[in-house]
Parts: structure tokens; sequence; C-alpha cells
């Protein structure tokens, strides 16, 4: 552990000397090629209608993350722009987003008159893209969510959940602290999760830890639906969540806010402080939050007993942004603490009860003062991520070279034995170096092109615990690629192309079943073959995969208000560590894993359509998609002859296989604004998952595939009042509605899953802020209540539906149950100054 930590400080220093020297060992660069391409930009930003200033409206450069607000006389300038073709955009409450292309090397002045209008228009992303490009100009299906959305979801508990619900997401849960992402029915190692563009690893094999982010960091998601292995590699093959954080301040400026957040269902605490400084192009900024809670509870099983946590975070930013670009360091620690539910209950009161001894002889009913506490117990998981990376973008002649370079240390620690609290039962330390180069430029007639290769080099290790699921292993990804994109009036047109190759390589490893204190352990001697009470857990194994990625797509702008978009991919993902190598216990999820090193890599062909609708009173679009997949890998449990569960070592046993797949669906919105003020918002969310199995018939049980979502129908009236009354301003109110059909299309082969009943939910909630007299927020309150009606429910993206004794009373619905009635109410404080005088 010291010497991960050291390394982690030599990395943060040599990157904090990069940056530094970067301005310097640029200055050649500037003089040869930017020295007379650096010029200004500045305008005025009125409303259409009556001519006058807009004050307080966001102009934001996306590539070059620059940004700054109009003054009281609505207008902006920004000291140095490179010269070239950028994109810009303007936005305001209650006014049309305004994006324009604009060509810098020709324009200085730059005056914008914006349309009042109730619509959310013009949402501009730049995950996957070589340039910053308006969502409905992609033809990947893609969406993306703001700050404003996500302080508006007070009450999740992680920023996957507060995306969960949108059109073609989902989650699979362990309970309220625990989620991973899945989109159009594909998750684990078939969604990459990106922090700023960087590859987030850290076992995502596994089932019971989340996305190890603070969701407090975040102030904005872009997600992938569909294979991005073009832009991503492998692993992409389902899509890509990126979560990107808080964009740099306007210059001269030294923002902050301290935050606090509780929820009343688990007595969930979420603490934050936040404070960002630009000056002179010298960029910094810091978060430090702190959370956790108790059990949560419903009306069917009071009190979850082994779901509470305890979470704390820090990260530090600093970097350059100059005429010749930006270099920005990032720095930060994830460390939770989880307690790890296993569902027993006492056969007469059902009441949970806890494992105290190691024979589990005897297991007494959990009391009411542990089930109220925040202690987290013997039992629990310990997982930490430290990570440094470095986002950098240079401009160089007609085009700009992206560096992205990145450093992880995953720690993740399961200690699961009731009378040694100190002994991990699980250790796994998996250190991550991630690159990514491209060069992104012009060439012939705006050809916008790509050329660029990105991968990682991954070492894990398995020593001092008592459980090994995975061995220990190195792994290298590398992957070449080119994307091209071009406009024909109002036809745009992309493609592009990818090779990938994964390396996989490990030891043998034996373990001596009778080490320290009666625990096995991992065998460390020269004679494993001989040695008594040592048996062999991983074979030596050397695997090398490879395939290729491509995509082709169009957007077809029929009229500003409709348009058509349509994209065929081919995506690419290589097994995981767990799926080919996987032999032994992980008891966090309960489960004997069993890989096979025989499987082949998974390939997706999908294709996807989609219409969209823009008018001034509704905005709607319909969405479908086909996805077919070969080779792909799931789990399946084992049974016995006699239709019984195989248990191995204590654990239900599980092994992976392989067949073709196919999942298909499709996505439903309509927005209706009958007045400025007034939304009602619809959407409509459908997935198939369907086995094809390896060629003859499929057995009913068989015929679907596991962790697929139901039916999902999302229906919200919010009323925006941004003029507010006197010192309240920005306010809203919200009722939410959301169906989940019963999913009765469940893979039921060898009880692996159940049916699920269907179910309705209502939240609603409300906030606004409180301004001073020059109408800046001094308090933003943010109030939001879920599942208020307190329906007893089980999600069938929900683990913990699983989770029970192996004998259930006859008439009583196992597994635990969804969270009831909670309500969040979280205050923000923001605060600030100006650092020189002229602004």
């Amino acid at each position: 552990m010291k010497l991960k930590l050291i390394s982690f400080a030599i990395l943060l220093f040599l990157s904090a000397q990069f940056v530094a020297l970067a301005d310097g060992a640029t200055r050649n660069i500037k003089i040869n090629l930017v020295e007379d391409a650096a010029g200004t930009l500045s305008g005025t930003i009125t409303d259409k209608a009556d001519g006058k200033p807009i004050i307080g409206a966001t102009v934001n450069i996306p590539d070059l993350r620059k940004g700054t607000i109009t003054d009281v006389n609505g207008k902006y300038s920004f000291g140095t722009v490179p010269k070239g073709v950028f994109l810009v955009q303007i936005t305001y409450i209650g006014y049309l987003t305004v994006t324009q292309r604009v060509d810098f090397s020709k324009t200085s002045v730059f005056d914008v008159k914006m349309q009042t209008s109730s619509l959310e228009a013009g949402e501009v992303v730049v995950t996957g893209v070589s340039k910053a490009t308006e969502i409905k100009r992609s033809p990947v299906p893609m969406l993306a969510v703001g700050k404003a959305y996500l302080e508006q979801r007070a009450a999740s508990g992680n920023v996957i959940d507060q995306i969960a619900t949108l059109p073609g997401v989902s989650a699979v849960t362990t309970g309220p602290n625990v989620s991973k992402p899945f989109i159009h029915g594909l998750g684990y190692n078939r969604v990459i999760t990106l922090q700023d563009g960087i590859r987030q690893e850290g076992q995502q094999w596994g089932d019971e830890h989340g996305i190890e982010v603070d969701q407090n960091s975040i102030d904005r998601v872009e997600v992938i639906k569909g294979p991005a292995s073009l832009s991503y590699g492998s692993d992409a093959i389902g899509g890509v969540v990126n979560l990107i954080s808080p964009a740099p301040v306007p210059e001269g400026k030294i923002l902050g806010s301290v935050q606090g957040l509780y929820g009343t269902n688990q007595g969930l605490y979420n603490g934050s402080f936040r404070l960002q400084g630009n000056q002179n192009g010298l960029i910094w900024g810091t978060v430090v939050s702190a959370k956790g809670s108790k059990d949560y509870q419903n009306e069917h099983d009071g009190r979850v007993y082994g779901t509470n946590y305890r979470e704390k975070d820090a990260r530090v930013m600093v970097g350059l942004n100059k005429s010749w670009g930006y270099s920005y360091l990032h720095a930060s620690v994830f460390d939770d603490e989880q307690s790890i539910p296993d569902g027993s209950r006492d056969s007469l009161t059902r009441k949970f009860t806890q494992q105290i001894t190691e024979d589990d002889a005897y297991r007494p009913i959990v009391p009411n003062s542990v089930l109220n506490s925040y202690k987290i117990p013997t039992l629990h998981q310990h997982v930490q991520l430290y990570r440094i990376y470095n986002n950098s973008n240079f401009i160089l002649g007609n085009g700009n070279l992206a560096v992205n370079l990145g450093f992880q240390y995953s720690h993740r620690r399961e200690y699961t034995h009731p009378e040694d609290g100190d002994i991990a039962g699980l250790n796994l330390h998996l250190s991550t170096y991630t690159y990514d180069v491209k060069y992104n430029f012009n060439i012939g007639n705006d050809y916008e092109t790509t050329f660029g290769i990105n991968g990682q080099y991954g070492n894990n290790t398995i020593g001092d615990a008592t459980d090994f699921p995975i061995p220990a292993y190195h792994q290298f990804d590398v992957g070449p690629f080119f994307v091209i994109k071009k406009s024909f009036g109002k036809l745009d047109v992309s493609a592009g192309a990818r090779y990938d190759t994964r390396s996989f390589s490990n030891a043998a490893a034996y373990v001596d079943t009778l080490g320290a204190k009666g625990y096995p352990q991992l065998y460390t001697g020269s004679n494993p073959e001989t040695a008594a009470n040592v048996t062999k857990q991983f074979d030596a194994f050397s695997k090398r995969f490879s395939g290729f990625s491509g995509s082709f797509g169009a957007t077809y702008n029929v009229s500003d208000a409709f348009l058509i978009k349509g994209n065929i991919s081919r995506g690419f993902r290589a097994p995981s560590i767990a799926e080919i190598s996987a032999n032994g216990p992980d008891p966090g999820s309960q489960i004997y894993h069993i890989g096979d090193k025989n499987f082949k890599p998974e390939f997706s062909l999908q294709e996807d359509i989609g219409t969209f609708l823009t008018l001034p009173n509704i905005s709607a679009s319909v969405e479908v998609f086909n996805n077919n997949l070969s080779n792909y890998i799931y789990q399946q449990q084992v049974l016995a002859a006699d239709g019984s569960p195989v248990y191995t070592q204590g654990y239900t046993t599980f092994t992976y296989v392989q067949s073709k797949a196919r999942i298909y669906g499709g996505e439903v919105s309509v927005d209706l604004h009958p007045i400025s003020w007034l939304h009602f918002e619809n959407a409509l969310s459908l997935t198939y998952g369907e086995n094809k199995g390896n060629g003859g018939p499929i057995a009913d049980s068989l015929k679907y595939l596991p962790f697929i979502p139901p039916l999902h129908i999302h229906s919200e009236l919010r009323g925006t009042f941004n003029g507010g009354l006197g010192k309240l301003k920005s306010l809203y109110a919200f009722v939410g509605f959301d169906h989940y059909s019963a999913q009765d299309r469940f893979f039921a082969a060898y009880g692996t899953e159940t049916y699920t009943a269907g179910y309705n939910l209502l939240s609603a909630g409300f906030g606004g802020s409180i301004v001073n007299k020059a109408g800046q927020p001094v308090i933003k309150l943010f109030v939001e209540g879920t599942n208020l009606a307190n329906v007893n429910y089980q999600s069938n993206m929900s683990r913990l539906k699983y989770f029970d004794n192996p004998t259930v009373p006859e008439g009583v619905r196992p597994g635990i149950f969804n969270m009831g009635r909670n309500i969040s109410f979280k205050v923000v404080v923001p605060f600030g100054f100006n650092t020189n005088k002229k602004s």
C-alpha cells in the first residue's frame, strides 16, 4: 500500500511539472504556429424582441473550455482565442439556446439576438466526437444532462441513480449506494464509465460495488446509447457514460459553494465544499465531500440490515488555459465503506439476522440499535480509488492534439470473517495506466478528421486475502482508430473504423487451505505440487483477443423543426478477466464464480434510427434500435441433477456461458408546453433481450437475457417560474409518475431470475433561490420526495430481490424490497468574488 501511495505521489508531482512546463514547453509552438493566429472575441447578447441587453447569459466555447457571462450591458469578451472554427454556445434561462460555429480567423465580434422560448434545445456534447457537436446533428444516439438536472435529483444516493430514469438508461443496484449503469440492457464490462474522458477501472465485473466517483464533483453527464467501441475500444460495446467535472469559472472569478443534504428514509447526510478560481488563465479548483447513511427501510422489510455506508471524497484540479490550448491536472481520492447484505432472516419472525461466528451455526436477530446506527459492521467492504489524470489540448496548425493520460489505483477489500474483522476475505489491488492521444483536423473541403490511438495497461494482485475469485494478471489494450465527418448542407455524415487488441497473462496460483488462523491463504513457497494442504487455484494463462469496429451514420435536417438520423455500428468486446479465469468465491456477491478460458470475444451489430420534432409548443422524438450480438457472455446458476442449487465453499455457484443474442427496443419522448412556464414531459422506454442460443431450439426458460429492464413510462408535470417573486427566483415545482410493467420475459433457467411484478411510483419536488440586490443567489433550496405512496415493490434490476434464506415460508414473497418513502432536503450556499478591478 505504501508503495502505491508513493507511486501516486510521484505521478502527481510529475504531472504537476508537466502542467507547469506546458506553457513554456509550448512557447516555441506558439511562436511558430500560433503567434499570428491568436485573436480576440467579444460581442453583445440582446433580446430579439425588444433589443434590451441580456444580463448573465452564459457564453461558452466547449472545445477550448472557455466560458464567460455577459455584464449589465449584455457584453462579453474573451482575451485570447486561437484562430480557427469553433462552436460557440449561448444559454440563458427562458431563451432558446444559440449554437453556431464561428471562424475566429475572420470574426472578432460576434453579436447574438436571443429569442424567448420554453424549449430546452441546442444541447452540445463533447463525448465521442472530434469537436463539440449539437446532439441533434450527431447520428449516434446520445443524451446529456447538466448541473440543474443533477441538483434537482437530490434524493439519489449516487450519480448513476441520478440518471437511471433517463430514456434507455437503467441501473443494476445492490441497495441505495451501489448502482452500475446499464444502457439498452447492457452493463458491467459492456458500458465504459468515464470521468472527464478518462475511463474508470475498478473491477467492473463485480456486482456489489458501484461507480467510484463523488457525485458532488459532477456537473454534467453525457451518455452514448449504443456501441462506442470506435472511440473508446473494448468494453464500450453497450455505450459510454461520461461524468464531467465542473467547468472552469469565468476569468477573474473565484466561486464556491457549501452544500448539505438530508434524506429521511435512511438518515442520509451528504455535505460538500467546492471552490474554483481563474486568474489570467491559471485554472484551479477543489471539491471535498462526506456522506453516510443508516440502513434503508420499507414497510415490508423494516430496516434492511447491511445497507448502510460511509463515504469520503476529495479532488483537486490545477491547469492552464492559454492561446495554445489548455492542460489540466486532476487528482482525486474516493473512499467508501459499505455494509454487505446477505438477506438472512429468522424463520419465524422474518427479521434480519447477522453472522457472528465463523462456523455460522447460530445467527441472532439484528437489534434495532444496530439497524438505526451509522456504524459500519464488522462484515463490510472497503473500496478506495486513487486517481490522477491530465487532460491537454494543444492547437497545432489547422487542428488540435488532444492528450489524455491517467493513473488509477483501485483497492477493494471485503471483510467477511466475523471473529477476525481485520482479515480481508477479498483483497484486490488494481493499478491501471490509461492513454488516449488523437489529432483532430480538417482535410480537403471541411472534412473533420480524427486519427488517434488509446488503450490501457493494468496490473492486478490478490494477496493478503482468504478468497480468490480471480487471479493476479497483467492486461494491455491498444486500439488505433479514425473518424471522419462532413456536412453537405442539411445532411451530416460521419464514418470511422478501429482495430483493438487486448492481451491477458497470469501465472499459476496455489492456495494453502490451512494458512494463518486456519484460513486459506496464497501459497508463496517453492514446491506447491508437493506441499501439504496446497491446491492449485489458477492455471498459468496467456491469451490475446482482437477485433474490428466501425460505424457509419447520417443526420438529415429536413427543416429547422424536423430531422431524421440513422447509424449502423459494429462493436467489439474482449472477455473480462472474471469471464475467462474466475475460479473462486466473491463474498460480497454471495457467488462462487467459474470462468471459461476458451471464450471468444463478443461482437455486436447495431442499427439505430430516430426522428426528432421541435415546435414552439411541443417537442417529440422516436428512436428505435436493434442489436445482434455474437458470443454474448452471461452467468447462469449451476444446479444439481435434482434441480437444487450447487454450493461451493458455502456460496451459490454460477458459471459463465456464451451464446448468440438479440436486444432491441426504443424510446418515445413527448414534451408539451401549453404555456411558457408549464411543461408536461413524457417518456417511454422499452427493451427486449432474447437468447438466440448456439443452434437448435431454445427452451422457454432460456429464451430471454438476464437484467433486461421492463417497460418504463415516466410522466412529469413541471412548472418553472424563472422571474420568481421578489427575492425568490428560479422557482420550480414538479409532480412525477413512473410506471414499471411486470417483467415476465426473464432468464428463468436454473433459477437465475424470477418473475417481477409491476409497480407505480409517485414523486414530487420544488425549489428555488433567494437572491441579493445584485440578483445573485445567496441560498438555493431543493426538496424532492420519492415513492411518496410508500409502495412495497421489487425492481427486477435490484440484486437484493434474490437475497433471502434458501427456504422461504409458503405464501411469502422472497427477497428484499426497494426503498420506501423518502424526502430529501438540499441546501446550497454559493459565494464568490472578483479578483481584478476590471471585472
